[in-house]
């Protein structure tokens, strides 16, 4: 009974926090599909996430990658998804695994979130969201920063490295260098 009573108020507050999304933010490009943890395991891997590294999960669903960052490697984390019931899934898991005071989750849009302070990035989107948040990517983020997506590469853009964990491609790029401007 008790357990019951937790689901119901647990339910009641996700549809609170749903009905409570932030004014303009638009339906999500995708649909959640959670990577398996194997395949979060790799991911984080590949990018040689280390304790000193800011993860940014973009479309974060139930948090799991930055909560994993933090947990595994000591990494802070920053996940991002424009649908307030993941964000309110997402919180509920860092206070269930203990890292609150290591990851953050923010209800915004993925194309307009500020995503300067990333030194990783991971992705599990759909190959029109990649390609469309590509250039935000190269725009933004710092040289260096190391970007990981499961299942779908960038178009044109080769990735440094790819591998294969129980079926899953998993891409690494790395943000390069910008070309220095001419003095006058």
């Amino acid at each position: 009974m008790r357990s019951q009573a937790a689901r119901s108020f647990l339910l009641l507050a996700l549809l609170g926090c749903a009905s409570a999304q932030k004014p303009g933010l638009r339906p999500p490009d995708v649909r959640y599909e959670p990577s398996p943890p194997e395949v979060v395991l790799a991911m984080l891997k590949l990018a040689g996430v280390t304790a000193r590294d800011v993860v940014y999960d973009l479309g974060c669903g139930d948090g799991r990658i930055v909560i994993t960052a933090a947990k595994e490697f000591g990494a802070r984390g920053v996940g991002i998804d424009i649908d307030p019931a993941r964000i309110a899934e997402s919180e509920e898991n860092a206070r269930r695994a203990g890292v609150t005071k290591r990851v953050r989750f923010r209800n915004e849009d993925l194309f307009e979130a500020d995503i300067r302070e990333a030194t990783v990035v991971t992705l599990y989107l759909w190959p029109w969201v990649n390609l469309k948040l590509r250039p935000k990517l190269l725009r933004e983020l710092r040289p260096g920063t190391r970007v990981v997506s499961h299942c779908h590469d960038m178009g044109d853009w080769a990735p440094e490295h790819q591998i294969e964990v129980n079926g899953h491609k998993i891409y690494l790029w790395r943000i390069p260098e910008r070309p220095q401007q001419a003095g006058p």
